[in-house]
This record gives structure tokens, C-alpha cells and sequence, in this order.
């Protein structure tokens, strides 16, 4: 038995990184002060370096990674946030950091429970954002991300995202490797024009005007345009280790389905469980759980959704003044079809608020009844905060 966190670090310690930088922040503390016990106790070879802040911290891991180490590190919310100008470097330097981001609200106010506020503003940096539902899933997506940062077709940073307090906290049985299994699964990190090569010379951070910063970004994309391709076959790789599959989009019960939750992380087992209530009463419910974000997994999700007659999209997180994060994508990933589904926009557990099968039962019954808004609902406020559009 463990926790989301506590399975983390574990799989750190058998990856046995370079070097972590960290400055620990509430939920994701348990992290990088279980590893610096590693080290402290001669358990891996690690340099971990004690920052002053969450930005030295992703800096540090920056420099460390163009110089050819491998590296690792964790955070939250609000130190989320203070490393958002590091995020795109990462990523346009092609460093292959693996983050453990465990998902905390993003202050004012301050709360340090989960929703997804403080990872959805970095869709846009340049990183792959995977979404864990279990501490299992937390522990396998780690050996997952290093191999998947690193490959020489993609080259990016790896966000590995779990719920605050909900997955890095609770106690749940998880199956670990063998620490040669996991090494041999890993490997050892080739690197490609390292900063400290001094026999042939690089420049990382340069000023580049426009004449090539346009290709660099193109770049960019191309490896982050095969993160779908080499994610799938190191998935099967892992899964002949483990036995257990983790595909970008996990359908379930989806295939006669005529009504679908999309739905991200934790909140994942509360509606398996409603569709499962509901297909003993004949209702043809089924749940759609996003696991890979970014890069949206575009085709998969319209093949799954194709034909329904009804998808509600759960996101944890606002998109203020504009469409939420997940709906947003689902949306657009559907525009092309024929015939598109009837979508209806939701959120869900800002700040930690609970999700209860109830809510989860309520969303297939407003499918069911083919009752639809154009604007986002709420589930679970205290009381009624619905307003018109416009906001009056």
C-alpha cells in the first residue's frame, strides 16, 4: 500500500535521475523530501540540488538537462505558476525533464486542494501533460514518461499530472518493479549535442530573430507530432513488462454507448461506477477518460465518440471569459464530423469540492432528457450561482 506521491518517488529512486531540483510545495512535498531522503540515506547517486524557489528550481533543471543529465523534479499550483516563464525554454531546448505535478488550485484564494487550474495553463508551453487516475497508473507513468521524453523523435518534457490530496495522498495497493526491471525498461539517456560536449561547441539560449526562430518552433511541433506514434509502442513495451495498458484515450463501456462522460484523473472511478449502476438499468452509458492531454489525442477521441447521441464533458478547471480547457479540445476534436454528438459543457471540483456518484448520475439524465445548454453548467455549488448569459 501507498500513496500517488509516495509511488513517485519510488520510481524515481529505481529510475535513479542525475540530478532533481526541487523546492517543495503542499500537495506535491512528499515528492522530492521522500527522494532527498534517498539520498541522504546512499540509496541513489543523484545530485539533488535545494533551491530558494520553485523558478531556480526549474531552471536549475533546464541546465542540468542540456548538459546531458537526466532529471527529474515536482511541484504544484502556485509553484507552478512562478516557473511558467522556464516552461516553453524547456521545451524549445528539447530538454527531457520528467515533472510530477500534482494538481492543486491555483490562489487567490488560497486553497490547496485539487482541481486542475494550475496544469492547463501550461497546454500551450510545449510539454506532454499525461493524467493519472490511480497511484499505479502515477508509478508506471513515470518509467513511461523518462522513455518517452528522451526518445530521439520527441525530445520534450513530460508533465505527469495526479490529483492533490485525492491521488497523492490516498493509501491504495501499488505493484512495483523490480529495480533491475526498471532499469533495464529505462535505460540509459543519449544525448545529443550537450551543452558541456566542449570538444564540439553549442549555444542554447540564444537571441534568434526571425529569419529562424519560425523553424525552431516548427520543430517543435514535428516532435511533439510524434509523441502519439512512440507513446503507443513504448505502451506496449510496458505493458508486456506489467501487464497493464494505458492508452491515450481509456474507453469504458463506450462502444454501444448512446451517452458519454469525458472525463480527466480521479474523478474517472466515480463515473465507471454510475455507468456501470446505469447498465443494469438498461441505460447505455459509457465513460471516456482523457489520459494524454496534450498532445490531444484528436483521432482516437472522435473514432470513440462517433455516432453518440449525447457527451458531457467534466472539466476540472475554468477557462474564465472562454470555453473550459477539455471542453474546448472536444469540441474542436468533433467540428469535422458529419454528424456531431450533442455536447454539453460542465465543471466540476474547483478547490477541492467533492464529486459524488449522485452528480455524475444527474449529468446522464440531463442527456438522456436531451436537456443541453450552450453555455457551461456547474455540479455541486451550494447554492444556485447560475446566470444568464452576459452574467446578469
Amino acid at each position: 500500500m501507498t500513496s500517488g506521491n509516495l509511488a513517485f518517488a519510488e520510481a524515481m529512486r529505481q529510475i535513479n535521475p542525475d540530478v532533481v531540483a526541487a523546492y517543495p510545495i503542499t500537495p506535491s512535498t512528499e515528492i522530492p523530501v521522500r527522494f532527498a531522503e534517498y539520498v541522504a540515506n546512499g540509496e541513489v547517486d543523484t545530485e539533488y540540488v535545494a533551491v530558494e524557489s520553485e523558478h531556480s528550481a526549474i531552471s536549475a533543471c533546464v541546465g542540468a538537462s542540456v548538459s546531458g543529465a537526466r532529471v527529474m523534479t515536482a511541484s504544484s499550483a502556485n509553484g507552478v505558476a512562478l516557473m511558467h516563464e522556464i516552461f516553453p525554454i524547456a521545451a524549445a531546448f528539447r530538454a527531457p525533464i520528467v515533472f510530477g505535478l500534482v494538481n492543486r488550485s491555483l490562489g487567490a484564494p488560497i486553497n490547496i486542494h485539487c482541481d486542475h487550474s494550475d496544469s492547463m495553463p501550461e497546454r500551450d508551453s510545449g510539454w506532454v501533460q499525461i493524467y493519472c487516475e490511480d497511484a499505479q497508473e502515477v508509478y508506471d507513468s513515470v518509467l513511461l514518461a523518462t522513455r518517452l521524453a528522451e526518445h530521439t523523435d520527441v525530445l520534450t518534457p513530460v508533465f505527469v499530472c495526479q490529483d492533490g490530496f485525492i491521488t497523492s495522498h490516498c493509501y491504495e495497493p501499488v505493484e512495483f518493479l523490480g529495480d533491475e526491471a526498471v532499469q533495464k525498461f529505462v535505460g540509459t539517456r543519449e544525448m545529443h549535442y550537450p551543452l558541456l560536449d566542449v570538444d564540439n561547441p553549442v549555444s542554447y539560449g540564444s537571441f534568434v530573430m526571425s529569419e529562424y526562430y519560425y523553424e525552431i518552433k516548427r520543430n517543435q511541433i514535428e516532435g511533439m507530432n510524434n509523441v502519439p506514434r512512440v507513446y503507443d509502442e513504448l505502451a506496449d513495451e510496458l505493458a508486456t513488462l506489467t501487464g497493464r495498458t494505458y492508452p491515450k484515450l481509456e474507453q469504458y463501456r463506450c462502444d454501444d454507448a448512446e451517452f458519454v462522460i469525458v472525463v480527466m484523473s480521479s474523478a474517472t472511478g466515480v463515473v465507471k461506477d454510475v455507468v456501470d449502476d446505469l447498465r443494469r438499468r438498461d441505460v447505455k452509458a459509457g465513460c471516456l477518460r482523457v489520459r494524454m492531454f496534450r498532445p490531444f489525442p484528436t483521432a482516437d477521441l472522435c473514432s470513440a465518440l462517433r455516432g453518440k447521441r449525447g457527451v458531457a464533458v467534466l472539466d476540472r478547471s475554468a477557462s474564465i471569459g472562454g470555453t473550459a480547457p477539455l471542453a474546448s479540445e472536444v469540441k474542436s476534436a468533433l467540428y469535422d464530423l458529419d454528424e456531431r454528438p450533442k455536447i454539453q459543457e460542465y465543471i466540476f471540483g474547483l478547490g477541492g469540492r467533492d464529486f459524488f456518484p449522485k452528480d455524475a448520475e444527474a449529468v446522464f439524465e440531463r442527456m438522456q432528457n436531451d436537456d443541453y445548454e450552450r453555455r457551461a453548467r456547474f455540479i455541486g455549488l451550494l447554492e444556485s450561482c447560475e446566470t444568464t448569459e452576459g452574467g446578469k
